[in-house]
Formats: structure tokens, C-alpha cells, sequence
């Protein structure tokens, strides 16, 4: 059989991509000491990625597939371990997820017109280098989410996670870079350093070499990439509100919104954080979470425990975050049943355990005089974050009026806020959701920048 120039190619790339190992000193692939290094590795990486065609890049997010799901378990145990927030089972489900329902090269498109004066296309070119800062809330799945979309739109990537979850975010990134040398890529299509910092982030955000930032985390994190001169792409804080009128069916939304809130601790940053619902279903809708969802109903006495504790001094405290309920309660001094999955409690809106985004199992309800009222005090709950926001009704005029009022990114209606990430629901997944700057849900796509080519007076054949 002849040898073809393309045969070539990915011959002359798997020896390049094998020639790199050495490139990482630590022994393990894309991990340096220094950020200089490691972006440099990611710049020899990215010219020989934009090379590949799409058949080539689809091989290795293949690999990268079937790799995470063989070590989804190790990742979750390592997730949960080391941080000490969220749940094995949960993180397990989120790691398959990201597997299945990430979008790889398919969701490269080109648009296309063709008319008397010619052809002209749009097409979706790579960046280059781009620079990613990740939380330690969903550390390895917002690693593999994002390596995954940044590669099949034609990029490398450098990350700066964050430093309580190093050790998982490093075997994330050695997972992929692993799949790529497989799949006969280069190494260090994805890199970080050993031990990230401010200073590292720093350096990363203003490197030549890297053109766009995607940042995934808390507010103060995406303030300081869209202050950095470059393009950014950022996934900010949430406080999603879930909203219930009486046309809803309780008992189900008693069920979503337990399982949504519970749904590894509380960590996903699209889970319900805190109800509101009309006046003549609250007590309904108690009642199914406490008597059939495992609830636990916290006295006066016991809010004002888990207040000082969960916001110590008045900030949250990163020891409680991601904790199951009976720990919490276990912190305040309470015994709880062991099936024990969340913490509730009626009260008013500006309560600071429904006011507060806390990423735990605590679940205040607030009750509105009627459904215009429910609206009013879930966009204020919102905090104008445009993330995430929920809504439990079958009235479709309802449900369009605080689609219009809350304007976030996701609103999921009927159901558990995970079915947003295509869990339970359709569409596909993410772990970075750009509500600060518009893009919502990225994914493939909103790693590459439109290209227009245009043919005059030709190669129209119509």
C-alpha cells in the first residue's frame, strides 16, 4: 500500500510527540517547576496540535474518554480526599459524565454562503495557548471538561489550579497528556507546575504567549483575569434560587430539589442554594423533604449554631464547605440520623445561610405572599450573578415571566439543577459556565476565534 503524505505526517508526529517526554522533569507528563517552562512546553506542544487534522485530534479525546472512565473512581476518591469536600459515588458520576457528554471536534462547525459573487465561509480557528485558572470545588473534572474542548478546537492548555487540589488536578493532567502520547500526540497538551501560586497565575495571565484566559472559580478569580489585558472567559459564583408555585407538583419538587442540593455536597456551582415558594405549598413541600427525602428541620437555635460555624466571623468557612449534612449538624452538636442528606429551615430572605452562596447541604425556604412576590425575591437571591436559577410550575406563563426576571445562563425547570449538565436532561456537559461574560456553557467552540474566507466571483456553482 502506498504511503500517503498524511501517513507521513502522523508518523513524523508520534516521534515528535515521543521526543517531548523529556520535556517534564518532574516524571510526570505536563508538570514543571516553573510556569515559564511549562508554558513553553505548551507552545512546542500547540504547533505541532494545530497541525493535526480533526480525525487526529478526535483520536486522542477518544483515548481521553475511555481513560477517564477507568479511572473515574480513582479521581473521585482522590477529589474527596484530598480537599475533604463532596462525596466518592457523586464525583464518580460527575467524572462519566464529563466522559460521555463533553463535546470533542463535532462541535466545530464551519458556516458557509455561497451566491452569484462567490463563496465566503466562517470557520472556527485555535487560539493558540490558553491559559485556564480551575477550583478546587470540581478539580479533575473541570481539568479533563476543559482539556477536552480547548484540544478538539485545535489548542494546548496551561493550567494554574488551585493549590488545595493539586494532586488531583496533576493526575488529571498526566491522564490526558498520557491519552495523547496513545493516541500518537504530542505530550504536554496540557501543563501546569508543581506547586501553583498567585505569583504562577500571575505569570501565566501575562505571558505573551498566551492570548485567551478561562477562569473557573470565585468572583475575586474572574475579576482578576478580566483585569488582565487579554481576552477572558469567565465562570464565576452562583446562588441559585429554586422557585415553587402552586401549580407545581410538590412532592416531585420536593424530591429534585433535595436530590439537586445534595448532589455532591452541594458543590456544583449550578445547585440549588435556596428556596422560594408561594406561601400555600411551603408547608407541603416541607413536609415531602422531611418525611420522604431524609431532611433534618433546624430550630432557631440550631440556625443560629450552624451560623456561627459555616460563617465563622462572618466568612465562609472552608471547612465546611462540600460537607455532608451530618457532619455539619455534627459540628453544632447534633446527632443526626444517619441518612441524614440535608439541612432545612424556613426563614426570611436575607438570612445569611439563604443570603450566603455556601456549597453545602443547608437549604433555606422562603416564603412569598404569591408568585410575583416568589420572582422578587429570587432575583434578588440571585445577587445579579446571571449563573443558574430554577423553577418548579406548570403554569407556562409563569415559568416565561421568571425566565425573562432572573436572565441567568441555565434555568432548569421541573427537574434537578444537575439535569443543566445533561445529567437526568438533555445537552451536553460542562464544568465551566460563563456567566459573567456571556458565554453560558462553553464547550469546543467557545475556545475558538471565527475566521472568514472569502472566494470573489468564484466556486459558486450554482
Amino acid at each position: 500500500m502506498p504511503i500517503s503524505e498524511s501517513m507521513v505526517q502522523d508518523i513524523v508526529q508520534e516521534v515528535m510527540a515521543k521526543m517531548q517526554i523529556a520535556d517534564a522533569p518532574t516524571g510526570k507528563h505536563g508538570v514543571f517547576k516553573e510556569m515559564n517552562d511549562a508554558i513553553e512546553a505548551a507552545k512546542k506542544a500547540e504547533l505541532i496540535v494545530k497541525k493535526m487534522s480533526m480525525d487526529q485530534r478526535e483520536k486522542i479525546i477518544t483515548c481521553i474518554r475511555k481513560k477517564i472512565k477507568e479511572n473515574a473512581e480513582v479521581m473521585a476518591r482522590m477529589g474527596v480526599d484530598e480537599t475533604g469536600m463532596g462525596n466518592v459515588g457523586d464525583k464518580i458520576l460527575k467524572h462519566h459524565l464529563v466522559a460521555d457528554k463533553t463535546p470533542g471536534t463535532e462541535d466545530i462547525t464551519t458556516t458557509a454562503w455561497s451566491g452569484d459573487r462567490g463563496l465566503t465561509l466562517i470557520e472556527m480557528g485555535p487560539f493558540g495557548v490558553i491559559g485556564a485558572i480551575t477550583p478546587c470545588t470540581n478539580p479533575s473534572e473541570t481539568v479533563l471538561c476543559n482539556t477536552i474542548g480547548m484540544l478538539a478546537g485545535g489548542n494546548t492548555v496551561v493550567f494554574n489550579p488551585h493549590p488545595a487540589a493539586i494532586k488531583t488536578s496533576i493526575f488529571a493532567i498526566n491522564l490526558v497528556n498520557e491519552a495523547s502520547l496513545e493516541a500518537g500526540g504530542p505530550d504536554n497538551i496540557a501543563v501546569t507546575v508543581e506547586k501553583p501560586t498567585l505569583e504562577t497565575s500571575n505569570i501565566m495571565m501575562k505571558h505573551k504567549d498566551i492570548p485567551l484566559i478561562a477562569a473557573t472559580g470565585g468572583p475575586g478569580v474572574v475579576t482578576a483575569v478580566l483585569s488582565s489585558g487579554k481576552r477572558g472567559i469567565g465562570a464565576g459564583a452562583g446562588n441559585p434560587p429554586a422557585v415553587v408555585d402552586e401549580t407545581a407538583d410538590i412532592r416531585k419538587a420536593a424530591q429534585d430539589i433535595v436530590n439537586g442540593c445534595t448532589f455532591d455536597n452541594n458543590l456544583p456551582c449550578i445547585a440549588e442554594k435556596e428556596v422560594v415558594a408561594v406561601s400555600s405549598v411551603v408547608d407541603e413541600l416541607m413536609h415531602y423533604m422531611l418525611t420522604e427525602n431524609d431532611c433534618y428541620l433546624a430550630s432557631k437555635e440550631e440556625q443560629d449554631k450552624l451560623t456561627e460555624v459555616v460563617l465563622a466571623g462572618g466568612k465562609l468557612n472552608r471547612k465546611c464547605v462540600g460537607r455532608d449534612a451530618k457532619t455539619l449538624l455534627s459540628m453544632i452538636g447534633v446527632n443526626a440520623p444517619a441518612n441524614t442528606r440535608c439541612i432545612i429551615f424556613e426563614g426570611p430572605k436575607e438570612h445569611p445561610l439563604i443570603t450566603t452562596e455556601l456549597m453545602m447541604p443547608i437549604l433555606g425556604i422562603v416564603r412569598a405572599r404569591d408568585f410575583d412576590d416568589a420572582v422578587e425575591q429570587a432575583v434578588w437571591l440571585e445577587h445579579g450573578n446571571r449563573h443558574s436559577a430554577h423553577i418548579h410550575s406548570k403554569n407556562i406563563d409563569n415559568i416565561t415571566k421568571y425566565a425573562k426576571a432572573i436572565d441567568t445562563a441555565i434555568l432548569v425547570k421541573n427537574g434537578p439543577s444537575y439535569s443543566a449538565l445533561g445529567f437526568g436532561g438533555e445537552g451536553y456537559c460542562t464544568f465551566t459556565i460563563a456567566s459573567r461574560t456571556g458565554e453560558g456553557l462553553t464547550s469546543a467552540s467557545t475556545f475558538t476565534k471565527r475566521r472568514r474566507c472569502v472566494m470573489s466571483d468564484s466556486l459558486c456553482i450554482r
